[in-house]
């Protein structure tokens, strides 16, 4: 088993790293609120006090934070990972960044004999929770070797997406993808409402037709046909609206430096940051619906 250093143990990565400790891996965490540090070591994790201090000695270090300047200022920043991390240590990002940074930090880590990949993942908390996360890791063959085993404990699929920032490139296509998945599936119960179709009727009749997805199957924005989905606990989030939003502009900053087409992408993130400018920023993303139904 792995000495593995952790950083960013909040709500993805309490779970994750939890995880890892049942596979039997010892676990060295760093976060910057007591409250994740406690929980962590709940779960049988060492503290360390810095960023630098989780990644010394390690096997590898594991990294989920929230956007890329954190990814950027742990990896690069004085004392951080680069400057302390061992010969060897196999470096895993798991945050949800931009592919330009995923690139730099890697291009970093490189420059000093690291082998390093992005590893974003898809499945929210009850994922983490579970140990059922999707990873779509960048990087080399070699890395990605490497990484794959440490990544199962806390994983229902590891898939190898390409070279350094291809990870990144799949999770923002993936949640642009479900984000307009979830609109239009909140659009057509809104329709089916104001027409006089039953919810239930309307879930039933779609689940077995060509309209099926999993915002309606597993996911479903209105309460009633999926009783584990958030709308049947007022949206308490599983992955929050302002999450959505984030990877939303990552997907159109991207799409603008390609030159790609993207205009349902556009307005999903159009909606999704009126309805985060509401003050709807901690429910669930699927409570899009309540912007859709008001009218919108």
């Amino acid at each position: 088993m792995a000495e593995i250093g952790f950083i960013g143990a909040g709500n993805m990565g309490g779970p994750m790293l939890a995880n890892l400790i049942k596979a039997g891996h010892s676990v060295t965490v760093f976060d910057l609120v007591q409250a994740a540090l406690d929980a962590a070591k709940g779960a049988g994790a060492a503290i360390a006090g810095s960023p630098g201090d989780a990644a010394a000695r390690r096997a590898a270090v594991i990294t989920m934070l929230p956007a890329g300047a954190q990814v950027r200022d742990v990896y690069t920043g004085d004392g951080g990972v680069l400057a302390r991390a061992a010969e060897d240590t196999l470096l895993i990002d798991c945050s949800t960044i931009d592919v330009t940074t995923a690139r730099e930090v890697s291009e970093a880590a490189a420059a000093r004999g690291l082998e390093m990949v992005d590893a974003p993942v898809s499945g929210g908390v009850a994922g983490a929770v579970a140990g059922a996360l999707t990873f779509m890791v960048g990087g080399a063959e070699s890395a990605f070797a490497r990484a794959e085993p440490i990544l199962q404990p806390m994983a229902k699929a590891v898939v190898h997406a390409g070279p350094s920032g291809n990870g990144q490139t799949a999770k923002i296509c993936n949640n642009m993808m479900l984000a307009a998945a979830m609109i239009v599936t909140s659009e057509a119960f809104a329709l089916a409402d104001r027409l006089g179709l039953e919810r239930q009727t309307m879930f039933d009749i779609v689940s077995s037709a060509t309209g099926q997805c999993w915002a309606l199957t597993s996911y479903c924005p209105v309460p009633g046909p999926v009783p584990a989905s958030p709308a049947n606990r007022d949206y308490q989030p599983g992955f929050t609206a302002a999450m959505m939003n984030k990877d939303l502009k990552l997907a159109q900053q991207a799409a603008e430096a390609a030159g790609a087409a993207t205009p349902v992408g556009a307005e999903a993130a159009r909606l999704y940051d009126e309805f985060c400018a509401a003050g709807n920023e901690s429910l669930d993303f699927s409570a899009i619906f309540k912007l859709i139904n008001a009218g919108r």
